[in-house]
């Protein structure tokens, strides 16, 4: 019999495997992006929600998630089963939208706090059916959630029916007592009757199915006064609310068991659907609920496949089934799943029935749950069974790691292979546009046009400031023109890469034309000052003016060969050595100017991608994780071999 290892260097594996998977992001769409991002989202719930939890409390009760499709009458088998409604069940679809656990009162300590399904707020709701007549005992009913803290009563005193009382009027039976009770949640009322609740302050509040809540005078049971701290009044019903997990206790559950009325599996809310599949995978029991017009569904058969995967406790339960079809639905529903490789799996079949058949309460005779209740009954109260179902479902979990966390590793892989494939790719554009910006400034391009008919007009007509404002000019078009073409080429180069056209910013013509000219005319000041400078210290009987030596030494500079007048002049002003000298250091601020406009356009491009962050340490973090989660794992040699990739593309 399978037993659950709780040893503490087992638990701090799992939990830095958690750490490693929640770091890591698959920003970029790639194919098979999307399903990663499912995937860790998945696996993060399969910890968080289950096996950390499990593993840390093996002696907690036994969770069992009943889900199903749409219209499969999961909510009338859980109200079934406990013996009274404790969940909305209806023809509208979906009814259930808010998730009901159910549990023994002595078990309501493991789901109040955070245990499982961390994500959820917990609320606690009276009950909606009850025992009749007087002297039904009342208990506590707190509310934590994000608006607060609160509480109340249900039931109590001299309650005379099963439900509370209509608007304005005293609680009976099991309803919600108002008073003096602390302020707290309200209860949701059911065909057409009132739910009440305190706001803490002595007035009672009631609320009325889907409308809105109003205050009327407290007319409850006398409810126990309890320390008021925050009150949330909704204004939308209590069904219609996300991300909350209403409880419910019933001493009928036997101690040691949980039942929770999970959302349709097949909902077209997409938040449903989400919120369903975390729910299963909080589960140490899987009670798949179809029909007998349903069985052959796809998504259910996904969530069948997905328990095989699992290796979890698994049952079925096929409902609705008319009882002149019910031996030939039954016997193909069992031929699907032995061939499916699930032939072990318990499986249930509960009659089509008249509505009638629960003396109108809605509930299925207790003959028609009893097999499923027995069954689930047993496995609680007896403590191997009990152990053996949450270790199978918790060593397939962990065991189910073996394949997910490498398939996740292999994705991150993938990002930031892309993701390097993109950065390259301008990397290697602009190191090109370098070698051709100073090949063309060499070859004297930026002496042309506007620039080179000023410097045919200069000194006669055009003074040293109008050459050099043209010469600034030209060079800084010279640059704007290679950064464009290093853009181009990267465009065409990522045409149809997803990654690059996700990450890689639109082109900015005015924005480059603007940087590249505040770096062609900081340029020009900079050698202005250096032929100051060495105008000041040439060996002349007269010193030359600055702003000439300055126009000849970037017309020099610029001009190749067509300037080789320039140069022939700035030597004649400062001597051999001190133009040879003003050139050197000219030329070393040119190929910074050009190495500074176009390491600044590179990183503008790369910016978006080097904000994701995807780094080669992801993949290596996830594989160092599961590592040594195998090496803690008692049972990490018989995990199940990795799936071939084709494989798990049929799958």
């Amino acid at each position: 019999m399978a037993t659950l290892d709780v040893r503490p260097r087992l638990l701090d594996a799992l939990s830095a495997l958690r750490d490693r998977v929640d770091a890591t992001r698959f920003p970029l769409p790639l194919p098979g992006a999307a399903r990663a991002r499912r995937s860790r989202a998945e696996l993060l719930a399969q910890l968080d929600d289950y096996v950390v939890p499990r593993l840390s409390a093996p002696e907690a009760p036994l969770l069992a998630v009943i889900g199903g499709s749409t219209g499969a009458g999961k909510s009338t088998l859980v109200n079934s089963l406990v013996g009274r409604r404790v969940t909305e069940a209806g023809v509208l679809r979906p009814t259930t939208r808010t998730p009901v656990l159910v549990c023994h009162p002595e078990d309501r300590h493991w789901f109040s706090g955070r245990r499982v399904l961390p994500h959820l707020t917990r609320v606690w709701m009276p009950v909606q059916d009850g025992p009749q007549g007087s002297g039904h005992e009342g208990y506590d009913v707190p509310y934590d959630g994000p608006y607060g803290m609160g509480g109340g009563r249900v039931g109590g005193g001299t309650g005379l029916g099963p439900r509370p009382g209509p608007r304005g009027g005293p609680g009976r039976g099991s309803g919600l007592g108002g008073g003096g009770g602390a302020g707290g949640y309200p209860a949701r009322g059911f065909h057409g009757e009132y739910g009440g609740y305190s706001d803490g302050a002595g007035h009672g509040r009631y609320a009325d199915g889907y409308a809105d809540y109003d205050d009327y005078p407290a007319l409850g049971g006398l409810g126990a006064t309890g320390t008021r701290a925050a009150d949330y009044v909704p204004d939308e019903p209590y069904d219609a609310l996300v991300d909350s997990l209403r409880l419910e206790t019933d001493p009928a559950l036997p101690r040691g068991l949980a039942l929770l009325d999970a959302p349709d599996i097949d909902s077209l809310v997409t938040e449903n659907r989400e919120l369903a599949a975390r729910l299963i995978c909080a589960a140490d029991i899987w009670v798949l609920v179809t029909t007998a017009t349903r069985y052959a569904d796809a998504v259910p058969w996904h969530l069948l496949r997905t328990a095989k995967e699992y290796d979890v406790t698994l049952i079925t339960v096929l409902d609705r089934v008319p009882h002149q079809v019910a031996v030939e639905v039954a016997r193909k529903y069992a031929t699907l799943l032995d061939e499916a490789g699930l032939d072990g799996v318990p499986r249930f079949t509960i009659p089509e029935l008249p509505e009638s058949a629960g003396g109108g309460s809605g509930l299925l005779p207790a003959s028609a749950v009893a097999a499923l209740r027995e069954w689930l009954a047993r496995r609680a109260e007896d403590p191997v069974a009990r152990a053996a179902a949450a270790a199978r479902t918790a060593e397939g979990a962990v065991a189910a790691l073996r394949t997910q966390v490498p398939a996740l590793a292999s994705a991150a892989a993938a990002q930031h292979s892309a993701a390097v494939r993109v950065a390259q790719r301008v990397v290697d554009a602009y190191a090109r546009a370098e070698e051709r910006a100073l090949r063309e400034i060499a070859q004297g391009a930026p002496l042309a046009g506007d620039a080179l008919t000023h410097w045919h007009c200069y000194p006669r007509d055009v003074p040293p400031d109008a050459l050099l404002d043209a010469l600034a000019s030209s060079l800084a078009t010279l640059l704007t023109c290679v950064v464009s073409a290093a853009d181009a080429e990267i465009d065409l180069a990522s045409q149809r890469d997803p990654a690059a056209e996700a990450t890689l910013p639109a082109p900015d013509a005015a924005g480059v034309a603007g940087r590249a000219g505040v770096a062609a005319r900081h340029w020009r000041r900079c050698v202005e000052e250096l032929a100051e400078e060495e105008a000041s210290v040439a060996e002349r009987a007269t010193l030359p003016d600055p702003d000439a030596v300055a126009a000849l030494a970037v017309t020099g500079l610029l001009g190749g060969r067509r300037a080789r007048t320039a140069g022939e002049a700035l030597a004649d002003l400062l001597g051999v050595h001190g133009a040879l000298r003003l050139r050197e250091r000219g030329e070393r601020l040119l190929e910074e100017c050009v190495r500074r406009v176009l390491d600044t356009e590179q990183d503008r491009l790369l910016a978006p991608l080097d904000a994701l962050d995807i780094t080669a340490e992801q993949q290596a973090d996830l594989i160092a994780a599961l590592s040594v989660l195998r090496k803690e794992h008692p049972h990490a040699a018989a995990w199940p071999p990795a799936r071939h990739a084709s494989e798990r593309r049929e799958r």
